[in-house]
């Protein structure tokens, strides 16, 4: 992990990135200066802004911006993981939303990243048995962005949700890499079951807004899981599932559906 923050160090291109278009937006709408200031160029490191856009979010009267400062300066100190997911969520947002056309755009802006990495030190601290202080973040993240992610969940990186509203994942899920989905999907169980019961979601996978995944199941990799459906037993890899319950209608009709974002179902990119 020190090497890990050593090479970022040295060589950040996606920091780079965000700091020249920080610069550019200024020029641009002067009156967010104070803003962008602040959240970028105040900053000497993606870690250190970062730290400071989720305390800032996060922060409340039952709990200071500066501790929780604290708490994300710490999590990114110890774990350079978090550092590295949060690099290839950004990039993927970018590549894979089309309304994104700049990095400081998710970093600024879009709820569904900022989210996914106050989750990220969330998990870092569930990880270190502090559990309660993971329950905290859990409930702001909630409260603020209206995205409710079990800190226990494990989700990997290159993640992308978009508009990000009412996404719940659960305690036991696990989520690959190279996963995008859209508003209002869960993630969920089917009942009161106390052990392994959320949905086990393979790497590039897509799932449309308002998609329910539910129970132990798994989603294999590179599937597309249709807007609406409701899906309750296990989906093979590279197809494409849709209904109500969801039953298989086609191929993935391409290798990366999480990337090429295509969801018309029978027009084209499936049988």
């Amino acid at each position: 992990m020190v090497e890990t923050r050593r090479k970022l160090a040295e060589l950040d291109p996606v920091w780079a990135r965000i700091r020249a278009e920080a610069e550019e937006a200024i020029e641009h709408e002067p009156l967010l200066g104070g803003v962008i200031h602040s959240s970028i160029l105040h900053h000497s490191s993606f870690e250190s802004a970062m730290a400071y856009r989720i305390s800032l979010k996060l922060g409340s009267g039952e709990m200071p911006e500066m501790l929780l400062r604290e708490i994300c300066d710490a999590a990114y100190a110890d774990d350079g993981d978090i550092s590295v997911a949060a690099r290839a969520d950004i990039v993927a947002v970018n590549d894979r939303d089309p309304a994104c056309d700049r990095f400081i755009q998710p970093l600024l802006f879009f709820k569904g990243f900022q989210a996914i990495q106050a989750y990220r030190v969330a998990n870092w601290l569930w990880r270190q048995d502090r559990r309660d202080m993971a329950r905290f973040f859990q409930m702001r993240v909630s409260e603020v962005f209206g995205v409710d992610v079990h800190p226990a969940a494990r989700i990997g990186k290159g993640i992308m949700i978009d508009h990000a509203h009412s996404i719940v994942i659960g305690e036991t899920a696990t989520v690959g890499d190279n996963v995008s989905m859209l508003h209002s999907v869960t993630l969920g169980g089917t009942g009161k079951e106390e052990e392994d019961r959320h949905p086990k979601i393979g790497d590039g996978v897509l799932i449309g807004a308002g998609a329910k995944v539910l129970g132990n199941i798994r989603v294999g990799n590179c599937s597309r899981v249709a807007a609406g459906s409701v899906v309750l037993q296990e989906v093979p890899p590279c197809k494409t599932v849709a209904g109500v319950p969801a039953k298989i209608v086609g191929e993935a009709g391409c290798d990366q559906p999480s990337v090429s974002m295509d969801q018309l179902l029978g027009i084209k990119g499936s049988d």
